[in-house]
């Protein structure tokens, strides 16, 4: 359930890294990443980390790139499926960069960005597919411009930036649970 733009189950984790939807902006738009800190491997907080400006870019050679960055989601599911919600759906979090959806720019404008805890190697877990399509649904009633065809993976909108959710992600999967 979605109550005061927040996921009911989720864990809250509010993170700096947001900012006001334009005035009238209506949110039709559900945004698939993924996230690995460092790539590849799984669990130890660096996500939480990097979302809420403390990652320490001495703690790996890879976060000296990264350390810096301010970045968000909405949300986060781990490979376990639990819920981590770092920014109100009211608002907007700062998860797709430069991009555009049939001619939108901006769309961090008018979405809602999830994060899936993995990479582009390999496959999710079932525990995701089921936690994301759970969210989803509930995003689909809160939101009722967001429909199965707008939702779409961060390669969408940021196609030669971005290569996100990646091949393995399991398209039919996520669109059959969301018809």
């Amino acid at each position: 359930m979605i109550v005061d733009s927040r996921l009911s189950f989720a864990r809250q984790l509010p993170s700096p890294n947001c900012s006001e939807r334009p005035p009238g902006a209506v949110v039709d738009l559900l945004v698939i990443h993924n996230i690995s800190l460092p790539p590849g491997c799984y669990g130890g907080g660096n996500i939480e980390a990097l979302f809420d400006n403390r990652l320490a870019a001495d703690a790996h050679p890879y976060f000296r790139e990264i350390a810096s960055l301010r970045v968000s989601a909405h949300l986060l599911i781990d490979r376990e499926g639990a819920v981590t919600q770092f920014v109100p759906f009211d608002k907007k979090a700062w998860h797709a960069g430069q991009s555009s959806f049939r001619g939108r720019e901006a769309c961090n404008d008018f979405s809602v960005g999830i994060e899936l805890e993995g990479c582009d190697q390999e496959p999710f877990t079932d525990r995701q597919y089921e936690r994301l399509i759970e969210v989803s649904r509930l995003l689909m009633v809160a939101f009722p411009h967001i429909t199965p065809d707008r939702i779409v993976g961060h390669s969408d909108i940021a196609p030669g930036r971005k290569t996100d959710p990646g091949p393995c992600f399991d398209w039919e999967r996520l669109r059959a649970g969301c018809r």
